[in-house]
């Protein structure tokens, strides 16, 4: 049986300081980081057990390399177990490991409100006249494009040639509902007027380690977060930010369940591109979703067409289960037919849609050129995480965008771990124990208790720690030294040992 897909994503927004002549993005993420009010421990993050440089194809094994701000003070673990930090010199949310779509999409729209919490206490404390901005974007349009990325767990015994092949075309023309929508093109593209994705243009290889350079469609980081002969982490940065709920539990739904199949030998076939990198952006140039991409063995289909066929795929599959496998494929079924019949029919339900509405109302409106700055303007507004400035946040004031949340949900989500994984013991003890926390990283917390020596919990297992094993052990200790005397040596509860660590 295919393990459960916990499921996480990471966003790197992008920053502006209106005003401020010496802005530099680094440090302005560090403030923005610094000046978060929420419940949190301010750790230091431990990068004792993290290998980035690591290839699932079985080649680098680099340790990281922290910078300055990242080793620093400029991180922060939230009491719902999420991660704020500085990386790649933008301020970064790693959600909590979650256990469904729904749950990580509402972890991911949390993270929303958690970033624009922090920019509005950092707007507190500039100097007057400056304006800090925070957007949830892939592209400042002067080249330069950051990352949205996607985290699901998979077996080990998985073979990652397997996840090559079956996933490749799967993730080029899910684009047609991931993406947020982009004015121009970059890097080199054919110019465009607009696109469906914010990332298409950047990708330049099929497969490989980087994410910042030749970023490749599958990304081979082998880095599990977890106990390594049994866990492997697909590490997805093939996907734009995007602001709508349905959009993003509809991209990491339809990820996980391709991905459960494929651990249950249950894909029939895969689907082979001809030119994955040429049709990455092809895709996202093509409004109309007409073109037709050429196939190994000489065959066309468009990027509906393969959709389509994985959704035909994974139906037949879900059948022998019950649960939210159903409003996944649902969705996705009504996204489909509504991108066939009519594109701009889904601007209620996709970023890319809602935003191409309004720039082309208004560039036909004023008579604008595509490149007029003003448009600029409007697209980049789309994306403010401020509720106040935010075009996104008006459409949903407006009732123009489709949500699954409350605001009431995802307000405790900002502040409540997941109850199913181990995010839940790491984030009840952000919020019982801060003071003795000093570090922390996905698969280990370390203590101060007063003792004369550090104390780590190790955590290999993402599927324990949850609350129906460890809520009744962290109720019974008030401090963190009780909870690790409680611990003890072993203690399958939160799937931890205690090890000391000379102070």
């Amino acid at each position: 049986m295919a393990l459960a897909k916990v499921i996480g994503t990471e966003t790197e927004f992008g920053i502006t300081v209106r005003n401020q002549l010496d802005f530099n993005p680094s440090v302005a993420s560090g403030f923005v980081i610094n000046a978060y009010r929420g419940d949190a421990a301010r750790v230091q993050w431990s990068f004792e057990e993290e290998s980035p440089g690591r290839d699932a194809r079985g080649f680098g094994f680099e340790t990281a390399v922290p910078s300055d701000l990242e080793a620093g003070m400029a991180n922060v673990v939230l009491t719902n177990g999420a991660r704020l930090y500085v990386d790649h010199a933008h301020p970064e949310y790693s959600t909590p490991e979650c256990l469904t779509p729904l749950e990580a999409a509402l972890h991911d729209k949390a993270g929303e409100v958690v970033i624009a919490r922090a920019a509005r206490a950092a707007q507190e404390l500039v100097p007057a006249g400056q304006i800090v901005g925070l957007y949830k974007n892939n592209s400042d349009g002067r080249g330069n494009s950051y990352g949205a990325h996607e985290n699901y767990l998979l077996s080990r015994a998985l073979p990652f040639d397997d996840v090559i092949r079956h996933l490749t075309a799967f993730l080029v023309t899910r684009q047609v509902f991931t993406g947020s929508g982009k004015l121009g093109s970059e890097n080199g593209r054919p110019d465009v007027d607009f696109q469906l994705t914010q990332r298409a243009d950047f990708f330049e290889e099929e497969v490989g380690l980087e994410t910042t350079l030749k970023r490749p469609i599958i990304n081979t980081r082998d880095e599990p977060h977890g106990t390594p002969s049994k866990y492997r982490r697909l590490h997805v940065i093939i996907g734009d930010a995007t602001m709508s709920e349905t959009q993003t539990f509809l991209k990491v739904g339809s990820t996980a369940l391709l991905l459960a199949a494929l651990e249950d030998g249950a894909l029939p076939d895969f689907i082979a591109l001809r030119h994955p990198v040429e049709s990455c952006w092809q895709v996202s140039h093509d409004l109309e979703m007409r073109r037709p991409l050429r196939l190994e063995g000489g065959a066309t289909a468009t990027a509906l067409d393969i959709q389509w066929q994985y959704h035909d795929w994974l139906s037949k599959y879900a059948e022998q289960f019950e649960g939210e496998h159903d409003l996944v494929l649902s969705e996705w079924g009504k996204i489909l037919t509504d991108l066939e019949r009519d594109p701009l029919s889904t601007a209620d339900r996709l970023d890319w849609a809602a935003k191409y509405r309004l720039l082309k109302g208004m560039q036909e409106r004023d008579g604008l050129s595509w490149k007029d700055p003003k448009l600029g303007a409007l697209n980049l507004q789309f994306h403010d995480v401020d509720p106040e400035r935010g075009i996104f946040h008006r459409l949903v004031r407006r009732g123009a965008i489709n949500r699954l949340f409350t605001d009431s949900e995802v307000d405790a989500a900002t502040t409540h771990p997941p109850e199913g994984t181990r995010a839940y013991f790491r984030g009840e003890c952000v919020a019982r124990y801060p003071k003795a926390l000093v570090a922390a990283n996905w698969d280990s917390l370390v203590f101060d208790t007063g003792e004369g020596s550090l104390k780590r919990v190790p955590m290999m297992e993402p599927l324990r720690g949850g609350k129906d094993l460890v809520e009744e052990l962290l109720e019974s200790s008030l401090t963190a030294a009780q909870l690790l005397d409680a611990l003890g040596g072993s203690d399958g509860r939160a799937g931890t040992e205690t090890t000391t660590i000379p102070g």
